[in-house]
């Protein structure tokens, strides 16, 4: 490929809208261009890593017994309705209607139809396990799309479905993708953790989220400083913490004038904020108040109140009439008093607190001695780990400090059980002729986000600095003087050459200035940059810049190919 029929136009500024690096870069770099809110035209350049990114993926799949095929987009909602979810998978579900009037979506995944694919086609132990697999678009009507290919409404996924006889052929099959993940990541040049993770709207039971590392991260990743424990913010698994036993004193009301934030219940009692109790107020999709309470000095957990409030798919902060019709007050709430049937869940460090100051459900008002084990007598009172984790806790697994860091999500594995397969009837028989629901796993990697998270981690004050096995080009030669006849047919020399080698090259030929073509090298990040100018035509003396390092290093026409393929194979 020459740059002069190459379609990457580039750009010296940033656009106002692109609020992050990889979506900075990849503007500038002529990656992306947009379409609408949340939509990417994917250009030349771009579409060359994406590809890249899933030859790998393809090759990691089918080297673990994955089989690709291609499903439609459009999903018709009785498949939907069947798993139920049609009702309730929420407002980032695109739906539309044909000209009959049936409903239909643009799938945002492919649980449904992969299962309706399945179960009208295995009936018998003999072909399990399956492991079907494709790369396509999906969508999802995004609330804010933001950050470029980080939250868009229209992305290409690989995801892959695994069909088992039993659980524990399940987890073989989940230990296979999750090794798959792990390589696909590596071979992509990422530096990248597996962490413990929350199913959200996809169900089943446990799973890991590859999240490649990066200090401009959207996830935050609780890391053990000792063992290998790592978890998602969401998922984190906490320790209670005990407070030191004391004397059980009468509980007592007090008045506390404008005290409805902790900050100022701590300034006006004067009371440590380890002795105070947090409420937060929610209401779920079907219009019931949950309340959490956490200690003053911690954070709900809005992912784990979710999880612990059965049925409920979705939380919002709650309207202030519906505390108020539970018997609660805003700014000033407790368990105590708070009439039957509203859902109260209590973080477990909470119920080990003693005299602690919680809110008395009136303006101005707390209590004084709160006992939770005496005091929190609600029916249905729920307890459980609902506090988010932080900087300093200790690891659930062995004890040691838990560092946090941030991450971008790339991919996620999820064991499913049979929770689809049961509601849409996917069964096989066993050796004995018995029927049993299959059971089932799912796995997803981002391509584009893959591509945007790469670009996060690897980047400097020039640009893109690309891992080699996902750049659009790995080497680029520049003639830096194209007008001269010499200097343009030594680079297509050289350029030929590196091609034949197996090379994947592009060879600058613009009649540009040499420092136009060197600036684009570095903007768009190609791993090797191979200079012919006056002293190459006259001596034979090759430059070779590494993008990574800024290293120059000087070959002679006769050792720069093999010198170039010992350069490459350590980017």
């Amino acid at each position: 490929m020459r740059a002069s029929n190459l379609y990457a136009p580039t750009l010296r500024n940033t656009p106002a809208e692109a609020e992050i690096v990889s979506h900075q870069l990849m503007y500038r770099a002529g990656f992306i261009r947009k379409s609408a809110g949340g939509m990417y035209t994917f250009l030349p350049l771009a579409w060359r890593t994406i590809r890249k990114i899933e030859q790998i993926i393809r090759e990691e799949m089918d080297a673990a017994g994955g089989q690709e095929i291609m499903m439609p987009i459009l999903q018709p909602s009785e498949l939907w309705e069947e798993s139920g979810r049609w009702s309730v998978y929420g407002a980032e579900m695109m739906r539309i209607k044909d000209r009959h009037g049936r409903d239909f979506c643009l799938g945002p995944t492919h649980e449904e139809m992969m299962t309706a694919l399945v179960r009208d086609e295995v009936r018998s132990y003999k072909q399990l396990p399956l492991l079907l697999y494709q790369i396509q678009d999906k969508f999802r009507d995004e609330r804010r799309p933001r950050f470029g290919l980080m939250r868009s409404r229209e992305f290409i996924m690989q995801d892959l479905y695994s069909f088992d006889k039993d659980v524990e052929a399940m987890n073989v099959s989940y230990k296979k993708m999750y090794d798959a993940y792990a390589r696909i990541f590596t071979r992509c040049g990422l530096a990248f953790r597996p962490v413990e993770a929350d199913n959200g709207a996809i169900g089943g039971g446990h799973s890991h989220e590859f999240t490649v590392l990066a200090e401009n991260g959207e996830s935050s990743i609780a890391v053990c400083t000792k063992c290998d424990y790592a978890a998602s913010d969401e998922k984190a698994e906490l320790a209670v913490i005990k407070a030191q036993e004391e004397e059980q004193l009468p509980l007592e009301k007090v008045a506390t004038p404008n005290t409805s934030t902790i900050e100022a219940l701590v300034d006006f009692l004067k009371v440590p904020v380890e002795k105070t109790i947090k409420a937060v107020a929610y209401q779920t999709d079907a219009g019931e108040l949950v309340l959490a309470f956490v200690r003053g000095d911690h954070e709900v957990n809005e992912i784990k109140v979710l999880n612990a409030i059965e049925g409920a798919q979705e939380l919002a902060m709650a309207e202030e009439a519906l505390i108020t019709a539970a018997g609660g007050c805003a700014g000033f709430m407790s368990p105590i008093g708070i009439k039957a049937g509203t859902h109260i869940v209590v973080d477990a460090t909470v119920m080990e607190m003693y005299n602690a100051v919680a809110g008395a459900n009136e303006k101005d008002a707390h209590y004084k001695n709160v006992n939770p084990k005496r005091d929190f007598t609600n029916e249905g009172l729920i307890v459980t780990d609902i506090r988010l984790v932080k900087e300093g806790d200790p690891c659930p697994h062995c004890g040691a400090p838990l560092t946090m860091t941030r991450g971008i999500e790339a991919g996620q594995v999820f064991t499913l059980g049979t929770k689809y397969s049961e509601a849409m009837g996917a069964k096989f028989l066993d050796e004995n002729g018995k029927e049993h629901p299959l059971y089932m796993g799912c796995y997803g990697i981002g391509v584009g986000r893959t591509m945007a998270a790469a670009i996060e981690q690897n980047n400097d004050e020039d640009g893109i600095v690309w891992p080699r096995a996902i750049a659009p080009f790995e080497v680029l030669v520049v003639a830096v003087n194209a007008k001269k006849d010499d200097q343009l047919a030594y680079a297509e020399e050289i350029y030929g050459e590196c091609q034949k080698a197996g090379f994947d090259t592009l060879l600058d030929d613009r009649k540009e200035r040499a420092g136009v073509k060197f600036k684009d090298a570095d903007l768009i990040g190609y791993p090797l940059r191979i200079t012919i100018g006056p002293k190459a035509v006259e001596e034979g003396d090759i430059e070779v810049k590494i993008r990574k390092t800024g290293e120059v290093h000087h070959f002679t026409r006769e050792n720069y190919l093999e010198e170039v393929k010992k350069l490459l194979s350590t980017l």
